[in-house]
């Protein structure tokens, strides 16, 4: 339900691109090109990622993957050690995949049209648009969530934002507004602004509504129910896990395993993990190891999006002869190799507190 009745759509998206030309965010890598793979390759690394985080991996990925011919020639296990850390690591594999039907079917170009980039691994309808509209010019709406909170507030659009019935009403809003926007309305900046706006000035907090170009209008602002939109998600009791790692040094190696794909930290190289240390120690037995030293580390809390992990990592040394030669997936990997391997974050941490 829109609960605006004057929401002047014929001057939104025009309002919306003069204020990012002039107050909006400017300089960032992935700004100023027309290049689609560049612009895909910033859509994917923001989603669920900030901004800072974000400029770092996006640089050191261009170094290394320049062209979407490059890397769809890469193997998965050459692409993971460029977005480990970044979280979310089934967006590095459709990556991968998008890269090769980017050149197996459409010769290397992406389309310039929002739904048949859609089509491409790992892509869904705003990031579509977005990589449409910064790339071609098309005038195709995106609504991410940033998005979400500047439509719900300046229109009143109640409901929960991840409703399908509330979803059809912010996209049908989107298109109309487009629709009633001027021939010549610059989409690079009506689509970049929007994101400013929603990730700054129309932030979850305290909006800035006194800088905010569309504040005349907003029914939020109006009605002073900036705090009630868009409306609060439910929260959920957060599922919790435990598990135990073995951190086996053999001289100056560590056992690593691969993770399946798909999974969680899929096609990254993780510490051996089980139940609970009991199962850790029966393991090690199996595999002959005559520990010379274990130690109990502290353990360490990972927030997942669905459920928190509690890890309790073992570090055990075991003398060289004692070891069984690794099993399937897993490898001995040298200690001054580990900063060059595909390592979950809280994995890379828990080594930097044996290693560093």
């Amino acid at each position: 339900m829109i609960s605006n009745p004057q929401p002047a759509l014929d001057r939104f998206a025009d309002t919306v691109a003069q204020w990012q030309r002039q107050s909006g965010r400017h300089g960032l890598p992935w700004q100023g090109s027309r290049d689609p793979y560049r612009i895909w390759l910033s859509e994917i690394m923001l989603q669920q990622t900030q901004v800072s985080t974000v400029i770092g991996y996006y640089e050191r990925f261009l170094q290394r993957f320049p062209t979407v011919q490059a890397l769809a020639q890469a193997t998965q296990d050459e692409v993971m050690p460029y977005w480990a850390g970044l979280g979310y690591y089934a967006r590095a594999r459709n990556l991968h995949r998008c890269a090769i039907e980017v050149c197996s079917r459409w010769h290397g170009v992406f389309p310039p049209d929002a739904g048949d980039i859609m089509q491409l691994p790992g892509i869904g309808r705003s990031t579509a648009a977005a990589i449409a509209a910064f790339a071609y010019g098309k005038r195709s709406p995106i609504m991410d969530g940033n998005v979400k909170r500047v439509f719900t507030r300046y229109f009143g659009i109640f409901g929960d934002p991840a409703a399908r019935a509330t979803e059809n009403v912010l996209w049908e809003t989107a298109q109309a507004v487009l629709d009633a926007a001027p021939p010549g309305l610059d989409m690079t900046a009506y689509t970049q602004g929007l994101m400013d706006l929603g990730s700054g000035l129309c932030g979850r907090g305290k909006p800035d509504c006194g800088a905010c170009p569309l504040a005349s209008r907003c029914y939020a602002r109006l009605e002073s129910r900036q705090a009630e939109l868009p409306a609060p998600k439910k929260k959920k009791q957060s599922e919790q896990r435990q598990c135990a790692m073995l951190i086996l040094q053999r001289g100056d190696s560590i056992l690593l395993e691969q993770r399946p794909s798909p999974g969680i930290w899929g096609g990254l190289w993780s510490l051996p993990q089980y139940d609970d240390a009991d199962s850790l120690r029966a393991a090690c037995s199996g595999m002959g190891v005559a520990a010379l030293h274990e130690n109990k580390m502290a353990g360490l809390q990972h927030v997942f999006s669905h459920f928190k992990l509690h890890i309790e990592p073992w570090h055990v040394v075991a003398s060289i002869q004692a070891v069984a030669e690794p099993g399937a997936g897993q490898a001995w990997i040298k200690v001054n190799e580990l900063a060059a391997t595909a390592l979950p974050a809280p994995v890379r941490k828990i080594l930097a507190g044996v290693f560093s």
